[in-house]
């Protein structure tokens, strides 16, 4: 499956505004969420072809969210790469274990990041 569009969740503005940039530069349609609840409002608006998802968030965490995307029967075939400042390797494994099928560290390496998109294409 061609990845085209990717929903960002992240509740730092300074990410968003980085993530938007990078992936549109690189010829993805984006769209963003800062929370939880933003993040539902944007499945169910459009499904993405990729979601892009921040660990320490407000409200509902980013392993939560996750976990609650991957187990809808609506979204379950929707990849998620986790992409946080958490390194340790605990929470890499955690993230996987919560449906996640890849993570990357921030600060985000761009081509770390469009070598994982292109290998979930």
């Amino acid at each position: 499956m061609a990845i085209k569009k990717v929903l960002v969740v992240d509740d730092s503005r300074t990410e968003l505004m980085f993530m938007t940039d990078l992936l549109q530069k690189n010829g993805f349609a984006v769209k963003t969420a800062e929370n939880a609840e933003d993040a539902f409002r944007r499945l169910a608006e459009e499904k993405p072809d990729l979601i892009l998802m921040d660990v320490v968030m407000p409200g509902q965490n980013g392993f939560q969210l996750t976990r609650a995307i991957t187990r809808d029967p609506l979204y379950a075939d929707v990849p998620i790469i986790m992409c946080t400042s958490k390194n340790q390797e605990t929470d890499r494994v955690w993230g996987m274990r919560q449906g996640a099928r890849d993570y990357i560290t921030k600060p985000v390496n761009a081509d770390e990041l469009m070598a994982k998109i292109k290998a979930l294409s």
